[in-house]
């Protein structure tokens, strides 16, 4: 295992098995925020009515059957994945 690691990983490692490493405290707010944007991030905050030609419905309801998921989480996935960069048009 230990010719994985990186060589701050290593010394870390060796640190911790000669006991020159503490535990941190006080991170329990730290975590509580952490915790907390995490469950905010994804919380669906706005309803949005979204009109769309026959066809393209009729496609996100067969993609969304294809994945398992309902087409409005597909819908939904789609435009987060377009505004935040992670979705290029293909050419």
């Amino acid at each position: 295992m230990n010719d994985q690691l990186n060589r701050e990983e290593r010394e870390i490692l060796e640190k911790f098995g000669r006991g020159e490493l503490r535990p941190v405290t006080g991170v329990e707010g730290e975590m509580m925020t952490a915790r907390q944007a995490a469950r905010s991030t994804f919380k669906k905050t706005r309803r949005v009515n979204l009109r769309v030609t026959e066809r393209d419905f009729d496609l996100a309801h067969a993609r969304a059957r294809e994945e398992g998921i309902p087409y409005q989480t597909l819908l939904s996935s789609v435009i987060h994945k377009y505004l935040s960069g992670r979705l290029l048009e293909q050419r």
